[in-house]
């Protein structure tokens, strides 16, 4: 779990005033986040093919013809 100290530096490089409370919040929140990320590292994706986009995207313009 991330600690109360580290969320109060991540809300201080961002320039975030935080409550009692919001540190609380987020600090369960970023940890949820931080454990879901580890929980992706163990997914085996050594044989899927990298993509950039989903769906084939083409250019649809017209030529620049003067």
């Amino acid at each position: 779990m991330i600690s109360k100290k580290e969320v109060i530096h991540i809300a201080k490089l961002a320039r975030l005033g935080l409550t009692e409370k919001e540190v609380a919040n987020f600090q369960k929140e970023l940890s949820s986040i931080l454990n879901y990320m580890e929980k992706l590292k163990e997914i085996d994706i050594a044989n899927i093919e990298p993509t950039s986009h989903s769906i084939k995207v083409e250019n649809v313009m017209r030529e620049d013809i003067v």
